[in-house]
């Protein structure tokens, strides 16, 4: 699966390299391409920004650069969704996740700075995607979520692709249950005698009971959603 990235600092995506997703990358299960939006920059300078029309305070990214260089992406890799990552668009959440993660060829990424990009490029692009409701220096971050979200769910990245099943937001829809590893007591306070028992009835039982009670604390709305393990 393909990512790429519209951004004026493509050197932030080299955090990628490391981990689960720099893996992936080395397995050629996924590819990550992070474009300089400043080589479609304007003039001698290369310039990508501007004063806002009306006034106002901060600098507004200007179309051209950003037609420039999403035109040049596409062209090179047709197919791709084209995503700008804004506060103002719809929230990410894992049924999104899970479905730009069946989207091939991929997904282009628009990283946004400053006070936001000229209006009329939104003609240009398929989604807005917000990861919550506050505001960053620019969209790089959100993109790198967005980018380890999905590709987690690519096949063959997790090594133990079952793991997904009983995640927080998997396909119970509610969060993760509690986990416990050893030892067995850690400054007074026991693992739950029921994950000693063996009994896998048990456990199981114990685990919906856990991750249904951790949801209503926490996400009530996804009660909604539940499904049995």
């Amino acid at each position: 699966m393909e990512f790429h990235v519209i951004t004026l600092f493509p050197e932030m995506f080299s955090a990628l390299d490391a981990g689960l997703i720099g893996r992936a990358q080395t397995n050629r299960l996924i590819t990550i391409h992070a474009h300089n939006l400043r080589e479609h920059g304007l003039g001698n300078y290369r310039q990508v920004d501007d004063t806002p029309y009306g006034g106002g305070s901060g600098i507004v990214m200007r179309p051209e650069p950003l037609a420039g260089a999403i035109d040049s992406v596409m062209a090179e890799h047709p197919g791709l969704l084209r995503i700008l990552m804004s506060p103002q668009g719809e929230m990410l959440d894992q049924a999104t996740v899970r479905e730009f993660a069946q989207i091939r060829p991929g997904l282009l990424l628009i990283a946004g700075r400053y006070e936001g990009i000229d209006a009329r490029v939104l003609s240009m692009v398929d989604r807005e995607l917000s990861i919550g409701d506050y505001v960053l220096s620019g969209g790089e971050l959100p993109a790198m979520i967005v980018i380890e979200a999905v590709a987690r769910l690519v096949l063959g990245v997790l090594g133990n692709p079952d793991s997904l099943a009983e995640e927080s937001f998997g396909p119970s829809g509610m969060l993760e249950y509690p986990q416990f590893t050893r030892p067995e007591e850690f400054r007074g306070m026991r693992v739950p005698d029921v994950l000693l028992s063996g009994d896998h009835g048990r456990i199981r039982a114990w685990r919906e009971a856990e991750a249904r009670k951790r949801t209503a604390e926490r996400r009530p709305h996804l009660l909604g959603q539940h499904r049995k393990f």
